[in-house]
């Protein structure tokens, strides 16, 4: 009997048809509401795009009577960048669990593989967990919610009389809610994610007559809105509660770009060890193979210029809704 006998890169390739990583990818983009939301740009050639931003607007003058003499203006822009990051997932398998299984292993795999990838960009974008340098400092911050919490864009649920007050509308002395500070800094509220606590707080708030305000769609019960614009709710836990209860914003104004579409590769003769470089499995040694997945995309917030709000530093397209 032989003993050298293993599953190399070609026996184990032909469990994952090529058809299979560019499915993960449109499945990862179509689950995840920020790349739902956001704006896709053209792929990327290289790993860095530079982004010219208006940071100087024209002006208009009347002139003076018949021979007045007319004015000039200036106009002028700053670049900003978005860079690909990578962002990847191994997932061992033991050997004889595929040899064991009687259907197909890669479709038990892809949704967690599609959870994983959209968690982490999520995570990063939002909240700047694990966030990549290069990405902080495209966003204009460690992720959305620090961006808008810089720009004096967070709302306290705490210091409103109800939730309708904190997100749509403002406090009896003028203080404005959360959709209302984007406004003010010349933007729209385009949508929102929250987190899933926001369900039960958004159903609860209720009229003087003890009638819902929020309602569902009575055609689609599972789509919702806030002021018409879309609100969905993931449950990967990318928003977390203790920073935002709720994100809303101008989305076009996030762009992203993808340098490298998912791909994958079957590893068997690799180790695999973490931070510390204590190796957490030798696949060669303890019969397993390990499907590595990998992508490369880069997210940016240029903030251009515009007349509503024109100081950089308090302009920000999103603001967050906090306990």
């Amino acid at each position: 009997m032989p003993f050298n006998s293993v599953i190399s890169r070609s026996d184990a390739a032909a469990l994952i048809p090529e058809e299979v990583a560019g499915e993960i990818f449109s499945s990862v983009v179509e689950q995840n509401p920020i790349m739902r939301l956001a704006r896709r740009l053209p792929n990327m050639s290289r790993d860095q795009l530079r982004l010219p931003v208006m940071s100087a607007m024209a002006s208009a003058y009347f002139v003076n009577g018949d021979t007045g003499l007319k004015q000039t203006s200036d106009v002028a822009w700053s670049n900003k960048f978005l860079t690909a990051e990578e962002v990847a997932i191994i997932v061992p398998i033991a050997e004889a669990v595929l040899a064991d299984s009687s259907y197909d292993i890669w479709g038990q795999i892809r949704p967690e593989i599609e959870r994983k990838m959209n968690a982490a960009v999520s995570a990063a974008v939002i909240n700047g967990t694990n966030i990549p340098a290069s990405w902080a400092t495209d966003l204009g911050a460690a992720g959305l919610a620090a961006g808008a919490t810089a720009a004096g864009n967070s709302v306290s649920l705490a210091n409103y009389a109800d939730m309708y007050e904190a997100v749509l509308g403002e406090t009896a002395g003028g203080v404005a809610g959360q959709f209302m500070t984007v406004e003010a800094d010349g933007y729209m509220v385009t949508g929102s994610i929250a987190h899933l606590t926001m369900k039960g707080k958004l159903r609860n708030t209720r009229d003087i007559n003890g009638q819902p305000i929020f309602k569902t769609s009575m055609q689609d019960a599972t789509r919702y809105e806030l002021d018409g614009a879309p609100i969905y709710f993931p449950t990967d836990g990318s928003i977390n509660s203790a920073t935002a209860l709720m994100i809303s914003g101008q989305w076009d104004q996030l762009v992203y770009s993808i340098r490298q579409d998912m791909t994958w590769k079957v590893l068997d003769q690799a180790v695999i060890q973490d931070a510390a470089g204590t190796i957490m499995y030798n696949l060669a040694q303890q019969d397993m193979v390990a499907l590595r997945v990998v992508m490369r995309l880069g997210f940016a917030l240029p903030n251009p210029i515009n007349v509503v709000q024109q100081t950089e530093a308090n302009r920000y397209p999103f603001a967050i809704l906090t306990a």
